[in-house]
Order: C-alpha cells, then sequence, then structure tokens
C-alpha cells in the first residue's frame, strides 16, 4: 500500500533549527536579531506595523507545525475518485492496483438501460495515517444505444454532492469537521485504447465535466498498442483536447519543491496504464504483472507503462492540491453559480461592495415589494373574476326568466287550449244527450201505436 504517513510529511513544511538560532516556518524564516533601535528612534509607527517575532523559550513557535500534523493525523483525511470509463476497461482492476488492496468489486454488465454510479468507501489506514476513500464507479457508461445523455447522470452526481456541502455550510449549526464529504476530488476518465483518436462521447463528457471535477485522462489497457503508436495517439489526444477548449487537470508548477517534476509529468498526459491483481515472479521476487505469450508486461515498470507515474502524481505528491483545487475552484465556483441564482452578490450595479446583511435586506425588501404586488395583483385578478361571475350569473338569470316566462305563455295557452277543448267537449256531450233522449221517445212512440191496434181486433173479433 502507499505509505499515506510518508506523503503528509513531504506535504507539510517543517520547522527546522539550526544551531545559530535560525528557525524556518513554512518556507518564511526569522532570524534571531539583537535590538537595533537607538534610543531617540520610536520602536514602531503608527502608519506602518511590523512585528519581528523573536524566537524564545516561551514562544515555542516551531512547534505549530507539528501540531497541524498531530491534528490532521488524528482527524484523518478523505479522498474521492470518480472512474468514468466503458464496461470492461480496467477501471476496477486500476484501482485495486493503484491502493494495493483487492475492493469489493461487482460485475457489470453491457445492457444496463441507463448509466448508473456506484459509490463505495473505505477505510484505509498506513503509518497511523487514516485514509477514507471513495471510489465511484460509472455502471453502463456507454452501453446504450443513445449516448447522448450519457454525461447527464455523472453531471448530476457532482452536483447533488456540491449541493449536499454546500447545505451543510449554510446550516445555523454546522458540523463540517465531522460532515463526510463526499465532493469528488480528481475523475480518471478512461480512454479506450483505439490508437485513432478521441469518441465524440468522451469530448463531450469531458467538456461537461472539466469545470465541475479535476480530470486526468489514462489510456486503459495500454498493452495492447505497441509503443510508437502509443505515442502517436498520446499526442492526437492532447490536440483534441485544446482543440475542443477542454479544460484538463494539469499538476501544479508554481511550488518549487513538485515544479520540477509536475512540469515533467505534465508532458507526459495522457498516462498509459495497465493494470493487474496477479503477480508473477520476475528474477528472485514476485511484481504485479500481465502475464502474455509473448512475454510479461510490469504494472510499476516505467518502461512498460505509466502507472507508477499515476500513483506519484495522484497519491504521493498531488492529492492535497487535488483537494484544494476541488474546494477552491470547482466548488466555489458551484457556490457562487447558487448564491448569485438565489440573488447574493457580493456588489451593488455600482460595482460597489455590499455586505451580506445589505443584499438580505435588499432581498428582503424586493421580496416584500414583490409580495405585496402579487397580493395586489391577485385581489385585482379577484375581484375581476368576481365581476366576470357576477355577469355571467346575471346574464344565466335573465336567460333563465325569458325561459321561464316563456314556458309560462307556453302553459297559459296550452291551459287555454285544454280548456276550450274541453268546453267543446261538454257542449258535444250535451248535445248527445239531448238527441239521444229524443232517439229515444221516438223510439217508444211506435211500440205503443201497434199495441193499441192489436187490442182493437182483439175486440172487434
Amino acid at each position: 500500500m502507499v505509505d499515506l504517513g510518508a506523503i503528509l510529511l513531504a506535504t507539510i513544511s517543517f520547522v527546522q533549527s539550526n544551531d545559530d538560532g535560525t528557525c524556518f516556518l513554512a518556507g518564511n524564516h526569522c532570524r534571531q536579531r539583537k535590538n537595533n533601535y537607538s534610543k531617540h528612534q520610536p520602536p514602531f509607527e503608527a502608519s506602518s506595523l511590523l512585528f519581528d517575532l523573536q524566537p524564545c523559550p516561551r514562544l515555542h513557535s516551531h512547534l505549530l507545525p507539528h501540531q497541524l500534523v498531530n491534528k490532521s493525523t488524528c482527524q484523518g483525511f478523505c479522498f474521492n475518485i470518480l472512474c468514468i470509463g466503458e464496461t470492461g476497461i480496467g477501471k476496477s482492476t486500476l484501482m485495486d492496483t493503484l491502493f494495493n488492496t483487492n475492493f469489493e468489486n461487482f460485475e457489470s454488465s453491457h445492457f444496463e438501460p441507463k448509466v448508473k454510479l456506484r459509490a463505495q468507501t473505505y477505510d484505509l489506514q498506513e503509518s497511523n495515517v487514516r485514509l477514507k476513500l471513495t471510489i465511484v464507479n460509472t455502471v453502463g457508461f456507454g452501453d446504450q444505444m443513445n449516448k447522448q445523455e450519457s454525461y447527464q447522470h455523472v453531471v448530476d452526481y457532482i452536483d447533488t454532492q456540491f449541493e449536499s456541502y454546500l447545505q451543510e455550510e449554510l446550516k445555523i449549526k454546522r458540523s463540517l469537521h465531522n460532515y463526510h464529504d463526499s465532493r469528488i476530488h480528481a475523475c480518471l476518465y478512461f480512454i479506450a485504447p483505439s490508437g485513432h483518436s478521441l469518441k465524440s462521447l468522451d469530448l463531450v463528457t469531458m467538456k461537461k465535466l472539466d469545470s465541475k471535477v479535476n480530470i486526468i485522462p489514462v489510456i486503459a489497457k495500454a498493452d495492447t498498442i505497441s509503443k510508437s503508436e502509443l505515442h502517436k495517439f498520446k499526442i492526437k489526444i492532447m490536440s483534441e483536447l485544446v482543440s475542443n477548449g477542454v479544460q484538463i487537470y494539469q499538476f501544479p508548477t508554481d511550488d518549487e519543491t513538485v515544479s520540477k517534476i509536475n512540469t515533467a509529468m505534465n508532458g507526459i498526459l495522457p498516462f498509459a496504464v495497465v493494470g493487474s491483481s496477479e503477480e508473477v515472479k520476475i528474477g528472485n521476487k514476485m511484481v504485479k504483472a500481465r502475464q502474455y505469450p509473448w512475454g510479461v508486461v510490469q504494472v510499476e515498470n516505467e518502461n512498460h507503462c505509466d502507472f507508477v507515474k499515476l500513483r506519484e502524481m495522484l497519491i504521493c505528491v498531488n492529492m492535497e492540491d487535488l483537494r484544494e483545487q476541488t474546494h477552491t475552484r470547482h466548488y466555489e465556483l458551484y457556490r457562487r453559480c447558487k448564491l448569485e441564482e438565489m440573488g447574493f452578490t457580493d456588489t451593488n450595479p455600482e460595482s460597489k461592495p455590499v455586505s451580506l446583511q445589505e443584499t438580505y435586506e435588499a432581498k428582503r425588501h424586493e421580496f416584500l415589494g414583490d409580495l405585496q404586488r402579487r397580493e395586489e395583483e391577485m385581489r385585482q385578478m379577484f375581484v375581476q373574476r368576481v365581476k366576470e361571475k357576477e355577469t355571467e350569473l346575471k346574464e344565466a338569470e335573465r336567460e333563465l326568466q325569458g325561459k321561464f316566462e316563456q314556458l309560462k305563455r307556453l302553459h297559459s295557452e296550452e291551459k287555454s287550449k285544454l280548456d276550450e277543448k274541453r268546453r267543446s267537449l261538454e257542449d258535444e256531450i250535451n248535445t248527445f244527450s239531448k238527441k239521444k233522449t229524443a232517439a229515444e221517445l221516438l223510439q217508444g212512440q211506435p211500440f205503443n201505436t201497434n199495441a193499441n191496434l192489436k187490442k182493437d181486433k182483439d175486440r172487434k173479433k
């Protein structure tokens, strides 16, 4: 495993004390000097106040870096790596090789419907230095037929981690010292060893991510192409990245202690790496390597691949700079954009600085004014709608009243017709009754006459 204790000691400047009383602290030195102030010269001026701390047995300022080391060692460190690449390109194998540990890996399918991100956190410890390592792996990246939004899931994940940290910062009662920082510190982008050029998906994805994360491109499975092809492929990749405006992570050169090696490593990007979890016996020792019928590729042999260079740059030399760049550059950009969306700025329209309290009061006044305006608009809208509804109801009432009058008139006409028909029917009934009575009378008279004639005939006999 990488010696994390040595890394920590190498990244912090220690105090060195010489026999002559000279002490050095973080590159700045202060020397014991005699008090050369004259009797007539004041010890300091109010307009330009400069203190030269004089080392003394009771000050013990040379112990400050040791306190920082002890505090950092007790707290531990966290480092989060995002691995982006096609399925089966060797992301998990490289992580195992990089940290000399067999992490828990899951087999991924080539038939994932969408890109997923799987985060796994491990607690590593070496030389009393604790490292909380989080490895985020992209599952199914580039396996879909439609690759237009393959990068969106990655962007959303990175923004989610930024948002979580921002919400923790904005809390009234913060506990950032206990907060698990899940922001991505380094993005290893695995490039397929095609030997030709970058894929469109690679360019689009890196372009979308370069302002959110530190991108370190690596050529995976570099043992599948020859050295001459690999050299041309590296030049082609860097040319395409520059022409498309993709900003990858550049190892810092402002620190004199690492400027030389970082400058050299910047010229080697992208790193051509080979990963392996197998050990092969070379001579009298076992080394990480890949066994082929034609020979052995040693992972830690710099003549075979750039794995050692990647490990040195990523872990041994620039891990703290990656963490710092994540916080001061990428997170600050996200935070600034979010606060600007909320209306918070550092300057007013006249380019004069404003405090947070002034911005808050201005936003509060603006919000209250906007609230009153909206309330007035809603009130007027409500009154207008009430008037419109009243007009509609009155119109409906008039229509109903007209229909009622019309129905009433029709009812009256129908009633008159029925009354007339009833009277006509009664007249007909009376007429019929009279005719019936007359008919009955007429039928009764002939019967009586015949009876009388019969009686007369009987008498004559």
